[in-house]
């Protein structure tokens, strides 16, 4: 579709010469604009669609980038970078070298707060308004949009508790619409939804409750109605907060019908919304339905195995145990701290738990995995999915800090399997019984094996707790792997032409460490190197460097991982090229090695 207006507004301050029955047009424009963009270069779709009319009643009420404005998360914000001097180079959105998936400060003025973890917006926003009140700007307006998703979570509700006690400058909208990624759940949603349909007694407001100026619920889509209220809004001093009902994937028939798959759709038709269905015959499996299906078919055998995830059934495939024992498998809402001390009451109670997590949100319960699980050492079974780079969301996350964060915790086992068969071994090993908590971790995407569940499904092996192995032998160098990294390892090694010096070794067991085969290497080989795909700094190959130094080995050690800057984004291989660990980095590696 041929844009007439949006062509023509290059930031907010050109939007606001517009008259304001011209914005519902500019409102059609958007959403197509991000329709037709993202239907080729894929990314977040039905969170930006469903608030495009929020996004221009903002930026045409508020003088952006003045006053100041925080998304929670940013999946929705695609709406507002193109309104704020980025459509022009929108199409480079996630790519390498390209704009950020989510807000970023460094990347624009407008984008005031750097956010991609939800619930920080409250507490940002309140920051920033508390700081403009100390420096003597009384007129500065500052604004959080947070999904009722997000708002659940605790952190939000601490914004909230604050901000009701101030007379700080704060408007909170709250964008509803009954989804995250998956459904929201639990009690809040289903209090939204008595406010929605007019079932809640007006006296009755939590928010209310908490001393803010409350209005709505209205409706998000409705622009002059929405202009309307953020005017008066305005007019209003102190802590405020509006409730606004929208659709996820609005203007979209598909992505309003189908808003779990639409939350980010990859390639589609932009006139039809049919998803461009990919090719997934004889491909290996996702390690996500490794886990999903693997955790189901030992809980069908095994009646104390418990599930839980924190707003990611899809995304972890928990969704296959929620749908045959809903009883033993349970979603909490975006609240990681929460899921992993559930976690750790259940199994002070004798019952098998696999808390299923992204390695990136685990940082966000960092002191309930050690105070809650660690100290009392309750095996909990953290099951880290996204462990290593996630490609095209970037900084925010990447799952490489999981092995540093965690390795430094007594009492826990840390283990990363190099392949399907591997994680459905340790995920049997773990259900037998462990003394420890352990940390099992594995990537984004698709393993190595094709025909996993024909080959392996139910005939578990038991994983012997900190054993590596060698998986080629050599005699000059050995290669230390840890995780499905190994394979990159693997490939490599069959490309070169000669690699007799070269041996690879597996060390699934980040911690304990087999120090038995460490000895061994370490007395054999002139030189040894450690890849991982996390950080370096206090990784793996950092245990592999701390026990040369108890042992007084001498030998050349040199670590391969992810250097020690935040990572943005790009494809995976991209962004294992910047560090230096994909297949065609090794292979010149190795190939000096060999010499």
């Amino acid at each position: 579709m041929k844009s007439d207006l949006l062509s023509h507004i290059y930031n907010p301050a050109d939007l606001r010469l517009l008259k304001e029955e011209q914005l519902t047009q500019v409102a059609k424009e958007l959403r197509q604009f991000i329709i037709d963009v993202v239907s080729v270069k894929e990314g977040h779709l039905g969170a930006s669609l469903g608030v495009i009319e929020l996004t221009i009643a903002l930026h045409y009420v508020f003088n952006t980038p003045e006053d100041l404005l925080v998304w929670d998360v940013g999946h929705q914000a695609y709406g507002h970078k193109i309104l704020t001097e980025r459509r022009e180079i929108f199409h480079t959105n996630r790519q390498i070298d390209g704009i950020s998936g989510f807000p970023k400060r460094a990347e624009s003025i407008y984008d005031t707060f750097g956010v991609g973890h939800s619930s920080t917006s409250i507490s940002a926003a309140l920051g920033m308004a508390i700081a403009s009140k100390l420096k003597g700007d009384f007129k500065k307006e500052h604004i959080a949009v947070i999904g009722d998703a997000s708002i659940a979570s605790g952190m939000a509700f601490e914004g909230l508790n604050h901000a009701g006690v101030t007379d700080a400058n704060i408007l909170v909208i709250l964008n509803d619409n009954a989804i995250g990624i998956d459904p929201s759940v639990g009690a809040l949603k289903n209090y939204l939804t008595s406010v929605k349909t007019g079932k809640n007694p007006r006296q009755n407001n939590i928010i209310k409750s908490l001393n803010f100026d409350y209005s709505g619920p209205i409706d998000g889509h409705d622009l002059p109605l929405l202009i309307k209220e953020l005017n008066r809004l305005k007019k209003i001093k102190g802590p405020k907060f509006l409730h606004i009902v929208t659709t996820k994937g609005k203007g979209l028939q598909q992505a309003e019908e189908n808003q779990v798959k639409y939350h980010a759709p990859g390639k589609f038709d932009a006139s039809t919304g049919e998803i461009h269905l990919k090719v997934e015959e004889n491909l290996p499996p996702k390690y996500q339905d490794v886990f999903g299906l693997t955790v189901l078919d030992l809980a069908k055998k095994n009646e104390k195995i418990i599930g839980i995830t924190p707003a990611m059934p899809s995304g972890s495939s928990l969704k296959f145990m929620m749908e045959e024992i809903p009883e033993r498998a349970f979603d909490v809402g975006i609240a990681e701290q929460h899921a992993v001390t559930l976690a750790a009451g259940m199994a002070s109670q004798g019952m098998m738990v696999y808390c299923t997590i992204y390695s990136t949100f685990l940082q966000r319960a960092y002191d309930q995995v050690i105070h809650d699980v660690a100290l009392q050492n309750l095996p909990v079974i953290f099951c880290l999915d996204r462990a290593g780079l996630v490609g095209e969301d970037g900084a925010t996350h990447h799952g490489v800090f999981d092995i540093a964060y965690l390795r430094s915790i007594p009492n826990m086992i840390i283990y990363a399997p190099i392949n399907e068969i591997a994680l459905q071994n340790i995920l049997y090993t773990a259900q037998l019984g462990l003394n420890n908590p352990i940390a099992i971790r594995y990537p984004r995407g698709r393993g190595v094996i094709e025909n996993w569940e024909v080959n392996n499904f139910g005939q578990y092996k038991t994983v012997k707790i900190g054993e590596a192995s060698c998986l080629k032998n050599g005699t000059k160098t050995a290669v230390l792997s840890t995780g499905t990294i190994g394979n990159n390892v693997i490939s490599a090694l069959n490309e070169c032409s000669d690699t007799a010096n070269i041996a690879h070794y597996d060390f699934p067991f980040i911690k304990p460490l087999d120090n038995k085969t460490l000895h061994h290497i370490f007395a054999n080989f002139q030189s040894i190197i450690t890849i991982e795909d996390g950080v370096k700094n206090g990784g793996f190959g950092s245990a592999v460097l701390e026990f040369a130094a108890a042992n007084n080995y001498k030998n050349k050690v040199q670590l391969l991982g992810i250097p020690d800057h935040f990572i943005e984004h790009g494809t995976v291989n991209e962004l294992q090229q910047i560090c230096n660990v994909d297949v065609k980095s090794l292979i010149n590696l190795f190939s000096n090695e060999a010499k």
